[in-house]
């Protein structure tokens, strides 16, 4: 268990650093591309489904399957709010931006989750709510059968991507795919999984609500059915919306890749304290280092500078993906105290 957990604190760093040297060192693959070909298979699978589900919907009449359209539809919306992000995270830094455009990223998916709740969660309760009150009168269900199956099948494709990614990863680190997941700052790897997963869980409920109107000749199934779709989509956005808001607020590194950081620069001559750490991550392979240093009293000016050149290049090496390290050359307390007194 210590084994686990010691691998779960060093998730973050470790797998930015593989993003961060462009490689998968167990297949080589590039990461960032790999993200990237994920949201692309999903939005295509995703845009084709949506438009086969509303034909159905129309055709059957079923409140379900326009609900599962309309589920379709956001995750398109989505998958193309995260390609931006891809794209958008990826400049570099310049004169207007000095950290570089890493959280825009997190906006973008942020975006993404509140176009899964508008457009999928909220027009699936409304439809379903609007066809327990008004009734339905169900139609031919064969055509929609056939979407469903479809749809499983392509979605099914779409989270094997998805999935493939995350246990390679995981399996790299040693650590479990679940919690891999769940602290992993890829938020596109993320939202896809999450995503897929809850649209296989819809067509399910789709198809038991077309099962269950069609055995007893009542649209109530279909409306049942249409609410837990879109009750499922406000679980998936505000656990997706959770996740990014705290990237975008400041997330911290894990305090075991903290005290790796104060032990790298507590080994670096001159310095005899950090008497202050700053960690924030600002992307899937962006970590920005900012420490209050406390050094010997008796180094010159230049093995200060030196000190300082030296601590963020053992950084750099233990932690491929710090992109940026500040450190404040400060008083120890001590020498604090008495200037006090």
């Amino acid at each position: 268990m210590s084994r686990i957990r010691s691998s779960i604190s060093d998730i973050l760093p470790t797998m930015s650093d593989v993003e961060a040297n462009g490689t998968d060192s167990t297949d080589g693959t590039d990461s960032g591309g790999e993200s990237t070909f994920t949201v692309i298979v999903a939005a295509a699978a995703n845009l084709g489904i949506a438009v086969a589900k509303a034909a159905a919907g129309l055709i059957s009449g079923s409140s379900a399957m326009l609900s599962e359209a309309a589920h379709s539809v956001a995750d398109t919306v989505t998958e193309v709010m995260l390609l931006a992000a891809l794209k958008r995270s990826g400049k570099p830094a310049d004169e207007e931006h000095p950290l570089g455009y890493g959280p825009e990223r997190y906006i973008w998916a942020m975006l993404a989750s509140i176009a899964t709740f508008v457009g999928g969660a909220v027009f699936s309760i409304y439809d379903g709510v609007h066809t327990l009150v008004a009734g339905e009168e169900p139609g031919d269900p064969l055509v929609s059968y056939i979407v469903l199956a479809v749809a499983f099948l392509l979605e099914g494709y779409s989270l094997r991507t998805g999935v493939k990614q995350v246990r390679r990863e995981a399996s790299r680190l040693r650590v479990p795919d679940a919690y891999y997941l769940r602290h992993t700052p890829d938020t596109a790897v993320k939202a896809v999984v999450m995503e897929d997963s809850a649209a296989l869980a819809g067509l399910l409920l789709a198809a038991g609500g077309l099962l269950g109107g069609q055995l007893t000749g009542s649209g109530v199934w279909d409306g049942i059915a249409s609410c837990l779709i879109g009750l499922l989509l406000v679980y998936v956005a505000w656990v997706l919306g959770r996740s990014n808001a705290q990237l975008l607020i400041g997330r911290p590194l894990p305090a075991a890749v903290r005290r790796g950081v104060r032990e790298e620069l507590l080994s670096v001559p001159h310095i005899v304290d950090v008497l202050e750490l700053t960690t924030l991550i600002q992307g899937p392979t962006e970590m920005l280092i900012a420490a209050k240093v406390d050094f010997r009293d008796t180094a010159t000016a230049a093995e200060v500078e030196g000190a300082c050149e030296e601590a963020e290049a053992r950084l750099r090496e233990r932690f491929p993906s710090i992109r940026r390290v500040y450190l404040d050359p400060t008083p120890g307390r001590a020498r604090r105290a008495g200037r006090g007194s």
